[in-house]
């Protein structure tokens, strides 16, 4: 159809950390809400909807995933433009939807809306979903790994103060792979992108762990990561 209407829309794609992994292993979780309409009907989608003609993409992104999901990322930065002509299949128009993404803490995660149209689901084990969604989960994966050195990545999985061993976990949930313990730490602590805040996490049965924030930022790359097996980390 040649006359066929151009609809302009804005997707988020949002990933936190849980431990639900074997042995507590962390993993990467993404938010998604049941389409009530046609097309797809009845199918989880990335948050999101059409674009207003008065408002920003980004002020758009933001609106619709508070609005379905109850989350309010304090910084969203666009990943890509999705428009194939055939991704709006069954739909009066042709839809090309642009897509931001983010990352949250587990415990921002957990103050989401509880609907039985929103859920999380692991953002490696997701069904099909509607539109070409499952094609851009996969796309933010991609990014999400390809910059998994830049201490940026990581800091916006974490509280403003944390311990080594939750950096790794992070760094683990990324790569799907476990790093080993001693030499992720020496490494990241020559890298001068972590500093000592000269305070212990407390409650711990073990010797408390000394707990790192990140630097003033810096040009440097923060890792990079050779896997291997786990093992029992305190500090």
């Amino acid at each position: 159809m040649t006359d066929q209407r151009v609809l302009l829309a804005v997707s988020t794609v949002i990933f936190t950390v849980r431990p639900t992994g074997a042995n507590g292993s962390h993993e990467l979780w993404v938010p998604l809400v049941r389409r009530i309409r046609d097309p797809y009907r009845g199918m989880w989608a990335l948050p999101g909807g059409p674009l207003r003609p008065n408002e920003a993409l980004e002020d758009s992104a933001l609106r619709d995933l508070t609005l379905t999901t109850g989350l309010a990322p304090t910084h969203l930065e666009q990943l890509a433009t999705f428009g194939g002509l055939t991704r709006s299949a069954g739909a009066e128009e042709r839809q090309v939807t642009v897509v931001y993404w983010a990352s949250l803490p587990p415990q921002e995660a957990a103050m989401g809306e509880n609907d039985i149209n929103v859920t999380w689901l692991r953002a490696t084990d997701l069904p099909d979903l509607a539109f070409d969604h499952s094609d851009i989960v996969t796309h933010a994966l991609d990014r999400l790994r390809d910059r998994i050195a830049e201490p940026t990545v990581a800091k916006a999985f974490l509280p403003e103060t944390f311990t080594i061993a939750a950096l790794r976990e992070v760094h683990e949930a990324i790569i799907g792979d476990a790093l080993d313990p001693a030499n992720f730490r020496r490494h990241v602590l020559s890298s001068g992108q972590l500093e000592d805040t000269g305070e212990r996490l407390e409650g711990t049965r073990h010797r408390p762990p000394k707990l790192y924030r990140f630097a003033s930022a810096k040009p440097s790359k923060l890792f990079s990561h050779p896997t291997s097996d786990r093992s029992e980390e305190t500090s």
